[in-house]
């Protein structure tokens, strides 16, 4: 008996596609969570990131972008707090709400954990591909940032 394989239906190609963004999306963030063995977890770095790009922020804000509860998020902002990368301080427009923003400390590291992970990339990119290679992911680097937004 022949086997025969049926062609790939565009829904296929989609599911197929989008395991594989998945997939290599998932490894990449481990090595970089590998590399960066600081005792800042991926939700602190998140929220430390956001808030170094972004500026003061609330909670409950800041629990809605990340799409966790208030209690979760608060969480997450008192352990960075006792660590000493956030800090609190009233809203200068509400008097009712609390703002949080990185301590000095804060920024320092997480544009220093930025900055060892961008340079680790760039040296594989540089070791490991050709220039053509890089201008690709360079364009599915932005293309992926896109497709996050419509997740």
């Amino acid at each position: 008996m022949k086997w025969t394989i049926p062609a790939m239906t565009k829904s296929d190609d989609l599911f197929t596609t989008a395991n594989a963004v998945r997939v290599a999306v998932g490894v990449f963030h481990r090595r970089v969570r590998d590399e960066l063995e600081d005792g800042v977890s991926p939700s602190q770095t998140v929220v430390l990131s956001r808030l170094d790009r972004n500026g003061p922020e609330s909670i409950v804000d800041l629990a809605r972008r990340e799409r966790v509860t208030p209690q979760a998020m608060g969480s997450t902002v008192a352990s960075l707090e006792a660590r000493g990368l956030l800090d609190r301080t009233p809203d200068p427009n509400d008097g009712r709400r609390v703002l949080v923003s990185p301590t000095p400390e804060g920024h320092r590291l997480i544009r220093s954990r930025q900055d060892a992970v961008t340079t680790r990339v760039a040296d594989a990119l540089a070791e490991h591909f050709e220039p053509t290679d890089i201008e690709q992911i360079r364009l599915a680097a932005r293309m992926i940032e896109q497709l996050a937004h419509f997740i």
